[in-house]
């Protein structure tokens, strides 16, 4: 009888390199040792209430001024003139592209739906406020009272254009918001995650247009608050007001393009997220 050398321990390959190589990215960039959900939901809160306080702000200050910043370009007179509500209007555009980036579509469409029940809730307190009896009102026909110039009563005053405003905003502010929104993430889709300038600036153009467009036509024909010369051709004016906002809107999103960088830069370690991945389930 042959002695057929048949070692059973070299059937075992012991040196065979292993079909799935260990990806050790996530182990040294995830440290198990933090609650990363506990710091997703604060950061959630915090651009939460950045976003909703400003709204509210920009709802309150409104049109109760204009400013002109227009410039001279090589001897041309470039008109613009914003209200100063529009002032704080960018900080939310860059509030839901953080969301939208680290939180994810759905998260961002609810921010705008509470910002919609903001709007409700700063209407339903200025006409409360209007209502009930009180200093700068008649007490017996309950008239708001009005002074030898022919003004009403500081509050009466800015409840009637913060009125105005808050229509105008509340019809621009769903359409635009919920176009950015939707924006951002088809061009998230389209670079595969990639190109966080172009999804952050293609976005906010389109939905700057919607916005502004929808803001001056509302105020004007709804509210007849755009102080508005008489003696000119309306439609002009409103073009100017239009493309005024508009210019302005598109420049500090060009500038807000780097804060946006550098914050999703140093939130996504932070907040334990790799790379296009979405804290879904803060």
């Amino acid at each position: 009888m042959t002695d057929k050398s048949t070692d059973k321990s070299t059937d075992k390959p012991t040196d065979k390199p292993t079909d799935k190589p260990t990806d050790t990215s996530t182990a040294t960039s995830i440290d198990t040792s933090i609650d990363y959900q506990r710091r997703r939901q604060r950061v959630f809160l915090i651009l939460s209430g950045v976003f909703l306080g400003t709204l509210a702000l920009l709802n309150v200050l409104g049109i109760s001024r204009f400013l002109d910043l227009s410039f001279n370009v090589l001897g041309l007179e470039i008109p613009m003139f914003v209200a100063v509500g529009v002032l704080p209007y960018p900080v939310t555009f860059l509030c839901t592209d953080l969301i939208s980036e680290l939180y994810g579509e759905k998260k961002a469409q609810d921010m705008v739906w509470v910002g919609l029940l903001l709007n409700i809730w700063v209407v339903f307190l200025l006409w409360l406020g209007g209502i009930l009896p009180g200093s700068g009102m008649d007490p017996v026909t309950g008239q708001v009272l009005v002074d030898e110039a022919g003004r009403e009563p500081v509050f009466f005053e800015v409840r009637q254009l913060a009125f105005g405003a808050v229509a105008a905003s509340m019809i621009a502010y769903l359409a635009a918001q919920f176009c950015d929104v939707k924006l951002f993430h088809f061009w998230k889709r389209v670079t595969n995650g990639k190109h966080l300038w172009l999804r952050n600036n293609a976005s906010t153009m389109v939905s700057q247009i919607v916005d502004t467009t929808a803001v001056i036509l509302v105020t004007h024909f709804w509210a007849n608050a755009l102080p508005i010369d008489a003696t000119l051709p309306v439609w002009p004016q409103l073009m100017v007001y239009i493309a005024s906002g508009y210019v302005f809107k598109l420049m500090i999103a060009a500038i807000d393009t780097g804060p946006l960088y550098l914050a999703v830069g140093y939130l996504r370690p932070y907040l334990g997220l790799q790379p296009n991945e979405e804290a879904t389930d803060t």
